[in-house]
């Protein structure tokens, strides 16, 4: 008990008798204490609301501890001030004595952390792993970019290849029946009117076994050329097998078909007739317009049945379907 009396007896000489109670000098020193414990109270807290607001920082116990050592130093002017009038030393040591371990704390620690706060970035550095970064984007971007077209490029080659015929260049069975197939639908719903053309060359094997498969293949590549040139751009043209063709004419009637028809079996054999240098063939033409009651198959069936026909009446000739 009577060491807490010792250490709160405040009947020692007041440092105001220092300053010969002097207005001037007493104005300069509480003003001082005064300025500088309000300064050290609320830089405490305004590190605790960081610490309290910012949960992610690394360090936030050194924040604290600057806090402390702080509040301790805003503490011995504050004392200081009371000290003018009254001789609380005890006290003033005291708290001199927990500022000056606090502080000795903070320093230790400080220099502890020194190397790992030395090796953070500086803003230039920061600023040029965010230059590098977005370089490094920018070329990922362009890569992805690049890749992307090729992706494209390779994905419309291989439906061209799924798509087209290898030798002639048209489409290919499945292709054109997927396009007859899609005619037959809307003309289904519009009632409008839509018909083929199945096509097949005259005595084709012949040249096959007379001159080659070699010159059989030009004898498909030209008359695909010859057949591509004489439809319209609303037309579809696909080779199905060998030596045969589907033309498929939407918006056709069985007479403008018959008609467009003839016209390239008059082609074909004018061309057969004019060229001496290559082996061509004439052709047979079976035309068939979509019925009402029709369904694929018996579409194809007709127009092949019509085609068989016009071979059966001699060949190079056009034939239309006997159900229109």
């Amino acid at each position: 008990m009577d060491i807490i009396k010792e250490i709160f007896n405040g009947n020692f000489m007041p440092h105001g008798h220092c300053l010969l109670w002097r207005g001037d000098l007493l104005f300069l020193h509480v003003g001082g204490d005064v300025l500088t414990f309000t300064a050290y109270m609320l830089i405490p807290i305004a590190l605790v609301k960081l610490v309290k607001s910012r949960d992610d920082f690394r360090f936030n116990w050194l924040f604290l501890m600057f806090a402390g050592f702080i509040f301790f130093c805003g503490a011995t002017h504050l004392v200081g001030i009371i000290n003018i009038w009254n001789g609380y030393y005890y006290i003033h040591g005291i708290i001199k004595i927990m500022t000056g371990i606090i502080s000795m704390v903070t320093a230790a620690m400080l220099w502890h952390l020194l190397p790992e706060a030395i090796s953070f970035p500086s803003r230039r550095q920061l600023q040029q792993k965010i230059t590098e970064l977005q370089q490094a984007e920018k070329q990922l971007e362009e890569s992805n970019q690049r890749l992307e077209a090729e992706v494209k490029k390779r994905t419309a080659q291989l439906e061209k290849i799924a798509t087209t015929d290898e030798l002639t260049g048209l489409y290919n069975r499945r292709e054109i029946m997927r396009i007859l197939d899609v005619e037959i639908s809307r003309v289904s719903r519009q009632q409008t009117a839509l018909s083929i053309m199945m096509l097949d060359l005259d005595h084709f094997k012949a040249i096959n076994d007379q001159y080659g498969h070699q010159t059989g293949d030009v004898t498909l590549q030209n008359t695909a050329a010859c057949i591509s040139q004489g439809i319209r751009k609303t037309d579809s043209i696909g080779r199905i097998g060998g030596e045969e063709f589907l033309i498929i004419m939407p918006d056709t009637t069985i007479e403008s078909a018959y008609d467009h028809a003839d016209r390239i079996r008059q082609t074909l054999a004018v061309q057969k007739a004019a060229d001496t240098a290559e082996q061509r063939c004439t052709a047979s033409i079976g035309v068939a317009q979509f019925l009402q009651d029709d369904t694929l198959q018996s579409f194809i069936q007709r127009a092949d049945e019509t085609l068989y026909r016009a071979k059966a009446e001699g060949r190079n000739r056009v034939c239309r379907s006997l159900s229109e």
